[in-house]
């Protein structure tokens, strides 16, 4: 059975129309990752990297030391954008971030069984759970990443007040404020353009061979001859490579260069090489299928105490 919201899920994820969306669905049995693989096969949908998610609330926080040298992102989520804006739910964001950096932890249960950074009478996981007891919403802390260089700087950006995070390593044997506005130059191309992968060689074969796949069929699809349809491939795959990869995208500030040309333009000026070694993006509630509420129906719940 093929509900009205998936056809309404497949329709935003993919910018399809309703009825390709549809059919698209009852052709693969309600899978909505396979339906989005066909309609992208038919032509249909945008490339899998621009499609839309279903966003949940919270922040994304960003903490860089005072020597650049440490830097941390981190998603902390809860319920609504009115909480997503309280003081105290920023103070936690902000100060999980801060510990981010100087923890040793690699996984979230290790990092929210450590003493809170604000308050070592408690772990995150208390100071988490007395701020749910006094806002009444749920919240977790999501997901971090911690990056640390010796030759280089790390810097961040954040953009639409908590929406997108990025953080950025540069390794270079020179710094100064030269590099760190390279490093924030490159932050915002990460924010703005929304890389896959450091370079081509970050592709891993799984997702090269299954885009393959889908130019293959869009080329057949197309009517193209069988003897350039593989020639068409590699040319798509190209093409993939310049939206996906972040040294070959185009910088979003000079159409005239491709991130690669920046870098080697302002290493010329610097005198020594600069190198992007690393980066995260985290987006707030990507992938998170948020419950849609009637905004009267769910203040009236709180005004009844419900």
């Amino acid at each position: 059975m093929i509900s009205a919201s998936m056809v309404k899920e497949l329709r935003e994820r993919t910018g399809a129309g309703m009825m390709d969306c549809k059919r698209a669905l009852s052709e693969t049995d309600g899978d909505m990752e396979k339906a989005i693989e066909l309609l992208r096969e038919k032509g249909l949908a945008a490339a899998a990297k621009k499609a839309g998610r279903i966003a949940a609330e919270g922040l994304v926080c960003t903490y860089i030391s005072e020597d650049m040298k440490v830097g941390s992102v981190v998603e902390v989520n809860c319920e609504t954008d009115f909480v997503a804006a309280n003081e105290e739910f920023v103070a936690l964001a902000k100060n999980i971030s801060m510990q981010v950096a100087q923890t040793t932890s690699t996984t979230v249960e290790e990092l929210v069984s450590e003493k809170y950074i604000a308050d070592e009478a408690m772990t995150i996981t208390e100071a988490v759970t007395a701020l749910i007891a006094k806002l009444g919403e749920n919240m977790s802390v999501r997901r971090f990443e911690k990056f640390s260089i010796e030759n280089g700087v790390v810097q961040s950006y954040i953009h639409g007040g908590g929406r997108i995070g990025v953080l950025v390593e540069l390794a270079c044997e020179k710094q100064d404020d030269v590099l760190i506005q390279i490093a924030k130059d490159v932050a915002m191309q990460i924010a703005a353009a929304n890389p896959l992968f450091l370079d081509n060689t970050c592709v891993d074969n799984e997702t090269l061979e299954k885009e393959k796949e889908i130019y293959r069929v869009q080329a057949l699809n197309e009517g193209k001859p069988a003897n350039i349809v593989e020639k068409m491939v590699m040319g798509r795959v190209n093409k993939y490579y310049k939206e996906v990869c972040l040294v070959e995208q185009i910088w979003v500030k000079n159409s005239d260069y491709t991130i690669t040309k920046y870098l080697q333009e302002e290493s010329k000026k610097l005198g020594a090489d600069i190198k992007v070694t690393r980066f995260a993006r985290f987006e707030r509630g990507e992938g998170i299928e948020k419950k849609e509420e009637n905004f009267a129906e769910e203040v009236q719940r709180q005004v009844q105490g419900k």
